[in-house]
């Protein structure tokens, strides 16, 4: 694991969902944690049930704190096994990429 993965680890695991009170480490939410290039980490999560209301506002709150660690560039956050995961995703990492495009082109 490299020291940004470490970094980013140790700030999302804090995080608390707020239905249960308690951390995302303490939930085991955190499926995958990569940085694929220099500065870029890709962060897959498991809510609790496949029908978790506030999923969004999970993945959006990991991103945030992903965001907020020293050396991050870009992070890119995957809902798992959710109903709504591949609205989720889009949402989520779709200023993401709009950003890229409008920076890019």
């Amino acid at each position: 694991m490299t020291a940004l993965e470490d970094g980013v680890r140790e700030v999302i695991n804090t995080i608390v969902d707020p239905e249960t009170g308690m951390t995302l480490r303490e939930m085991r939410m955190i499926k995958g944690l990569k940085e694929n290039e220099p500065g870029i980490v890709t962060i897959e999560f498991k809510p609790s049930s496949p029908f978790c209301p506030i999923a969004l506002k999970i993945a959006i709150d990991i991103k945030n704190a992903a965001a907020s660690v020293k050396g991050v560039r870009r992070a890119l956050v995957y809902c798992r096994d959710h109903i709504m995961e591949s609205a989720i995703n889009k949402t989520v990492n779709e200023a993401e990429a709009a950003t890229q495009r409008g920076a890019g082109g």
